[in-house]
């Protein structure tokens, strides 16, 4: 999530990596519009100077959004938000570039994919060469994103984590983003943190103006609370993960900074797991002191026969 005071300083950039003002926010799946509104609550929503823009299919939650905005004191002329189907009949195309993207799709739902034969040359899915399948348009919704993105800016996307390791067209479509130096980071988060969810989650963050052709994986599947109903991020959980992506942090079994020539040996597999190791949680046994303890029970053990045989023994001459 963006943050207004703090600044990158491992890039060597001549500019923040989340800047403190933004011109527009874009939500391209934003249901009743939760994210756009944390997003107005984190950076201010004075600091989003041309508005906020989403787009929902649903007509019961666009109209949701909508009465969300003017509850949070988002006037009507900051925000425009569309009731359409954003992969097939996108409403912003006049709108965009955006400086800023956050969105949590819905996982795998099912689109036109290349049952369309307009969506092959649509501009925004064209650059990959493939469509993401039909029952699954999580990479759709990335390959939509990664297009309205300004050359300045950046998109966090909630994602199913099949989509990371998956093969055929999502497979091509990680080899474009990861060819074309697009991914900046891929978070893992906990499981049962969103609500009408309880599997395991990650985000993608993607920019346009990498100058490291890496990219970062965070190990976050840790880092929570147990809350009444639901696991939940703490303000140090965040803090944590906000630090080892602005400052690039390698920490072992939480972070790796990896080289995207590796990533590609790897077959683009962009799965967390793969590249950050898993701490060893088992029981370390000293061997020899297992060992001599298994003496002292089986010598403790013939002991205990022998006196149960003479019990017997007795028992039988009585």
């Amino acid at each position: 999530m963006f943050h207004p005071s703090r600044s990158l300083r491992a890039f060597g950039r001549t500019r923040t990596l989340w800047q403190k003002k933004v011109n527009k926010v874009y939500d391209p799946a934003c249901g009743s519009g939760s994210l756009l509104l944390k997003f107005a609550k984190v950076l201010g929503k004075e600091n989003v100077k041309n508005g906020f823009y989403g787009q929902e299919i649903n007509p019961s939650t666009y109209n949701l959004c909508r009465i969300n905005m003017f509850l949070h004191n988002i006037n009507f002329d900051k925000f425009n938000i569309a009731c359409e189907d954003t992969l097939t009949s996108p409403q912003h195309e006049n709108d965009e570039p955006f400086e800023a993207i956050v969105s949590n799709p819905p996982y795998s739902v099912s689109w036109a994919g290349d049952n369309n034969p307009i969506l092959i040359n649509d501009h925004r899915f064209t650059p990959a060469g493939v469509l993401a399948p039909k029952s699954k348009a999580d990479m759709a919704f990335v390959m939509h994103s990664l297009s309205y993105l300004s050359t300045d800016g950046g998109a966090a996307i909630v994602c199913f984590p099949g989509i990371m390791y998956r093969g055929g067209a999502e497979k091509e479509i990680r080899k474009y983003l990861i060819d074309n130096n697009y991914v900046d980071s891929i978070i893992a988060l906990p499981s049962d943190l969103f609500f009408g969810t309880s599997i395991a989650t990650c985000i993608m963050v993607i920019r346009k103006n990498k100058n490291e052709n890496k990219t970062l994986f965070v190990d976050a599947s840790e880092e929570f609370t147990r809350g009444s109903a639901k696991n939940k991020l703490t303000s140090s959980n965040i803090a944590k993960i906000y630090d080892c992506v602005m400052n690039r942090s390698q920490i072992d079994h939480f972070s790796s900074y990896v080289e995207n020539d590796f990533i590609a040996k790897n077959d683009y597999n962009l799965s967390v797991s793969t590249y950050v190791a898993q701490k060893d949680t088992r029981e370390i046994i000293d061997i020899a002191m297992l060992n001599a303890e298994i003496i002292k029970i089986v010598e403790r053990q013939s002991t205990l026969r022998k006196q149960i045989d003479s019990i017997i023994s007795n028992l039988n001459i009585a």
